[in-house]
């Protein structure tokens, strides 16, 4: 190794040893072993402006390996970013740009929030697949303006996942060749050598996934691991995994240790790794001035590469070239000013029909104004979701400016890919499956929202009347754990039309939304008759009143229980009870509202009844003390849906008797 490259290596490996040491919280070992991989690839490889974080065209690199945050924020101070080193002092504090995982903030250039190990992978993956779509919708060949790369440092904590399994296995069918993993192989984990849950041969895992594997025997090799990194970008056929192998704690007494992962080195140890690997025990955040000159560099590199892949974009521009002008929206993230104007509407007549189903025609309607943004698919249940999207091809190596994709059986990475799509740029990218395997999204949906990522999460079979299937597949608990996500908008539509202003708002709203759907058939809401379209973007309404005066007793409802409580109301009016239906379609939606419209639906002061084939807690936020709830506190059964949703209480009499019920204890 050079003399100034040994000094910029080991800039980054104090900066984030000092930091972890001032917080007196972090994990030192990854970067003393990591440091020199990451250097090469931010000096010699990575091509990106630090003045322009966003800039579109740059690679996109990501620490999968989040409990190593010290590292990136050393190397965004050092390469330029708007990171002081005041920020690196602050490490981990209240307020601080510098978190103890990393968090999304592209003013910065974090990328993504990464920690849960595993899910940075997969988003890459995501990343990868943004690029070759949009490079294969718009590049002309004298324009090549989308075209560069994804880079991830992976540990093995990471392959350790299975949601890197899911990944992986999807991105070499998919040959996604822009995509090149740096695998930091210490053999180290927090409870001690890898060889006691670990002994998988990862070069032949990867190998049978599809990807091009490379391996680096000494990870301070700077010169093998930029050939090698120059290899990788030659392949053209296969994502690479390049496979470093690294010391943890490289330089200090506790290397190859597990203590050395997730506990400070201590004032001790931090001076004898500074003694061995020649470095000055004092100032602290030392930075020579020959390496912030060197690593100052990147800024007018970046500049520079900017200018001339925005000159490439304008000439692109000039030309008229439709698909330039597409292009552009995506980048800017402007919707078509006309996006909506093919929303189907639905006529009583129409019916029943399965908001899945209604789901699919307005998807389609979508796609005809927004081909250039929609792409998703379903974890091998497209038939059943009804999410494909007609006559728009299948992504994959043949065509990747395909719009379908196909993830197979596999939730976990689609939750996470479709988190990656997202964060590449302003696409909307969609997913699939049943409501009951949200859970096996749960940490991804977690980070969409952590991140307000702009990922339209579709779920169908919302619930019991799924029947046959029985209780592992009727969802009881997903629709509340859903709504206890902070920052994710849930919309369980109950009708065609909800579902086309229930699309509508999902599209509009920037940041992470459930759209809950049935697999069965739904009587049509008269558009005419009923204000849905007004109603369903303020999460509640009034569906129905009582001509007659002011409501003896609520009722709200979503999804398909609303005709349930359209029904009872009607057999309420023949006891003398004058009801009022509300439609609750969402419940975040309406916590936006102001207090005198919540009022106004539901008055304190009127009795009220919840109708939701789900678990009942949360819904006394609604109903009051005083109030009642007919739900699911146990798992359904296997039987035909209908029988199913009759013997749970889903019935108009046990509404009635529990509506009576109420009215008669508000008038004691």
């Amino acid at each position: 190794m050079k003399k100034l490259d040994r000094l910029c290596v080991n800039t980054i490996r104090f900066l984030s040893v000092e930091a972890v040491e001032k917080a007196r919280s972090g994990h030192p070992g990854a970067p003393l072993g990591m440091a020199p991989m990451a250097y090469v690839l931010w000096d010699r490889v990575l091509r990106y402006n630090p003045r322009n974080p966003t800039w579109f065209n740059r690679d996109r690199f990501i620490l999968s390996a989040g409990h190593a945050s010290a590292l990136l924020y050393s190397l965004l101070h050092l390469y330029g970013y708007d990171l002081s080193l005041e920020e690196l002092k602050n490490f981990r504090q209240w307020g601080s740009k510098t978190p103890g995982h990393p968090e999304y903030d592209p003013l910065t250039g974090v990328e993504l929030t990464t920690g849960p190990l595993g899910q940075g992978f997969g988003m890459g993956v995501g990343m990868a697949i943004a690029e070759r779509f949009l490079a294969s919708n718009f590049n002309h060949p004298e324009h090549p303006v989308v075209d560069h790369y994804v880079y991830a440092i992976c540990s093995d904590g990471d392959f350790m996942e299975g949601v890197s399994a899911e990944a992986a296995s999807l991105a070499g069918t998919l040959k996604l060749s822009k995509l090149i993993y740096l695998y930091d192989d210490n053999n180290i984990s927090i409870e001690g050598d890898t060889d006691i849950a670990f002994t998988e041969n990862v070069k032949q895992r990867f190998e049978a996934y599809g990807w091009k594997v490379f391996e680096v025997e000494d990870g301070n090799d700077t010169g093998s691991i930029e050939a090698t990194l120059k290899k990788a970008q030659a392949e053209k056929e296969k994502p690479s995994l390049i496979i470093i192998h690294t010391h943890i704690g490289y330089g200090s007494p506790k290397q190859d240790t597990a203590e050395v992962h997730g506990t400070l080195l201590g004032q001790e140890a931090l001076e004898a790794t500074k003694e061995k690997l020649g470095w000055p025990k004092e100032p602290s955040f030392y930075i020579p001035e020959e390496v912030l000159t060197h690593c100052r560099q990147a800024i007018m590199k970046g500049a520079k590469l900017e200018e001339e892949w925005k000159s490439l974009f304008n000439n692109y521009l000039r030309t008229g070239d439709e698909k330039a002008k597409r292009l552009e929206q995506v980048i800017k993230g402007k919707l078509p000013a006309d996006w909506n104007s093919d929303l189907p509407s639905f006529l009583s007549k129409d019916g029943p029909l399965a908001t899945r189903n209604a789901s699919s025609e307005v998807m389609n309607a979508l796609v005809k104004k927004l081909s250039h943004f929609m792409i998703g698919g379903s974890a091998d249940l497209a038939p059943s979701t009804k999410t494909i999207l007609k006559g728009l091809g299948d992504f994959g190596y043949q065509n990747y400016g395909a719009n379908n994709l196909h993830f197979g059986v596999r939730e976990h990475a689609m939750g996470a890919i479709a988190n990656g799509i997202a964060h590449h740029s302003n696409l909307i990218p969609y997913t699939g499956t049943f409501l009951v395997f949200s859970d096996y999204m749960r940490p991804s949906l977690r980070l969409a929202a952590l991140m307000q990522t702009n990922v339209k999460f579709v779920f169908t079979h919302d619930s019991i009347v799924l029947g046959e299937d029985g209780p592992t597949h009727q969802p009881i608990e997903q629709l509340m754990s859903l709504r206890m996500i902070p920052y994710m908008t849930v919309i369980r539509p109950a009708d065609a039309n909800e579902t086309v202003i229930a699309w509508k708002e999902a599209i509009k709203r920037k940041g992470p939304v459930s759209l809950v759907f049935t697999r069965q058939k739904l009587p049509i809401l008269d558009l005419e008759k009923y204000p849905i379209s007004e109603g369903v973007p303020k999460g509640a309404y009034i569906l129905k009143n009582d001509p007659s005066g002011e409501p003896d007793v609520i009722l709200i409802a979503t999804g398909s229980e609303v005709h349930l409580a359209l029904t009872s109301q009607e057999e309420l009016k023949r006891k003398g009870v004058k009801t009022r239906v509300v439609s609750m379609p969402s419940w975040e939606l309406f916590e936006e509202q102001p207090e005198n419209y919540k009022q106004k639906v539901l008055p304190s002061n009127v009795p009220k009844l919840a109708i939701e084939a789900g678990v009942t807690l949360g819904w006394k936020t609604y109903v009051g003390l005083n109030g009642a709830v007919i739900g699911l506190n146990r798992f359904g059964a296997s039987a035909p849906g209908k029988t199913v949703y009759e013997k749970l209480g889903f019935n108009v009499n046990n509404v009635i008797e529990l509506a009576l019920a109420l009215l008669s204890r508000s008038k004691k």
